[in-house]
C-alpha cells in the first residue's frame, strides 16, 4: 500500500517486465524516481529480487550491504534502489554510466525517460568510455569470437569455440544486437543467453542487457541513435529547493590487484562549494563517499 501510494504521489515512474520508466525531469533537475522496499520472502534470493524490479544485482547489494546474496534473511527489509541522479550528459539518446552499471535512454520528443541494469566488461577487457552512434541494427546475431577469446576458452574453460556461433539458444549474444560505431566495430549493446550477468563486470567489452530489456530498446532505436558511454562514479543533485544529493558508486577497479580492495571517490570541487559552511551536510558528504552505496543521499 506504501508503495503504491508513493507512485501515485509522485507519479514520477512505473515498472514493467521490459522497462523501468521515469518522467524526464526539468533541465535544471536530476533527481528521479522514489526509493522503494522490499520485505524477504522465504527462498528469495538477491537475484531473484533484482529481477523482480529489474536492477543490477551490485546495485542491489551496494544497496544492502551485509545482506547474504543467496540467502537474505527472510522477512528482512531491503532497500530497492529505483531513485536516482541523472549523470553529468547529455539528455538523448543512449547514456551508459559504467561505473553504475546503467544504461539510461531519452527518446525523442518525449518526457519520459527509461533505464536499465547492464553487464559491462571485465577487468582487462574494460568497455572504453565514447561518444558515438549505432551504426547496425542486427535481430538474431551470428557470434565471430576473436582469436583472444577463442584462445581464452581454450585454456581456460577447455573448449574449442567454434569460428562462428549460430543464432539461437548457444549464442551469447542473444536474439538482439546493436552495433557501435567505434574501432572496428566490435562492441555491441546485446541481448544474452544466460541467467546472471546483468549488473556485473562480466563481458568481454561488449553491453550486455536483459533479454527482455534488450528486445524492448531494439524496437524503440534505429540506426544512428546517439550513445555515449561514460564513468561518472558520483553524480549529485542540487534541486529548485536548495536540496543537495549525492550518489556514490563504487569505482571500477582498473587492475585484477584493485578487486576487493576499497577505492576512494574524491567530491568535485562544486559539490564542495554547495556544502561549504555547512559541517552536517559535510559529514553527510564524508559518509556517502565511504559508504558507496549507489543511493542518492541528501546531504543538507
Amino acid at each position: 500500500m506504501r508503495r503504491l501510494l508513493l507512485m501515485l504521489l509522485a507519479g514520477v515512474m512505473s515498472c514493467s517486465a521490459q522497462a523501468i520508466e521515469y518522467q524526464k525531469p526539468n533541465a535544471d533537475s536530476k533527481l528521479v524516481g522514489v526509493m522503494e522496499y522490499y520485505q524477504v520472502n522465504n527462498g528469495d534470493s538477491l537475484l531473484d529480487i533484482a529481477n523482480k524490479y529489474n536492477v543490477g544485482l551490485l546495485q542491489l547489494m551496494a544497496a544492502n550491504p551485509g545482506v547474504d546474496p543467496f540467502l537474505p534473511t527472510p522477512g528482512s527489509l531491503l532497500t530497492i534502489p529505483m531513485q536516482l541522479i541523472l549523470p553529468n550528459a547529455k539528455r538523448q539518446g543512449i547514456v551508459i554510466n559504467l561505473a553504475e552499471l546503467r544504461l539510461y535512454y531519452f527518446p525523442k520528443n518525449s518526457e519520459k525517460m527509461y533505464v536499465f541494469p547492464i553487464g559491462i566488461g571485465r577487468v582487462g577487457r574494460e568497455t572504453p568510455k565514447m561518444t558515438t552512434s549505432i551504426s547496425q541494427m542486427i535481430e538474431n546475431p551470428t557470434w565471430t569470437p576473436t582469436a583472444n577469446i577463442r584462445r581464452e576458452y581454450r585454456e581456460k574453460h577447455n573448449i574449442e569455440l567454434p569460428a562462428v556461433v549460430a543464432a539461437g539458444p548457444e549464442n551469447p549474444l542473444g536474439d538482439y544486437a546493436m552495433r557501435l560505431s567505434y574501432g572496428s566495430g566490435q562492441y555491441l549493446i546485446h541481448g544474452t543467453n544466460k541467467d546472471f550477468g546483468i549488473g556485473m563486470r562480466v563481458s568481454s567489452g561488449c553491453i550486455r542487457m536483459n533479454p527482455w530489456d534488450v528486445e524492448w530498446l531494439f524496437s524503440q532505436v534505429s540506426r544512428g541513435t546517439r550513445v555515449q558511454i561514460i564513468n561518472q562514479p558520483l553524480k549529485y543533485a542540487v534541486e529548485s529547493d536548495g536540496s543537495v544529493y549525492v550518489e556514490v558508486h563504487e569505482p571500477l577497479s582498473r587492475s585484477e590487484k584493485q578487486l576487493g580492495e576499497f577505492k576512494t571517490v574524491e567530491a568535485p570541487d562544486s559539490l564542495l562549494v554547495e556544502v561549504a559552511g555547512n559541517n552536517h551536510a559535510y559529514h553527510n558528504l564524508e559518509f556517502a563517499l565511504l559508504k558507496q552505496s549507489g543511493v542518492p543521499q541528501l546531504l543538507n
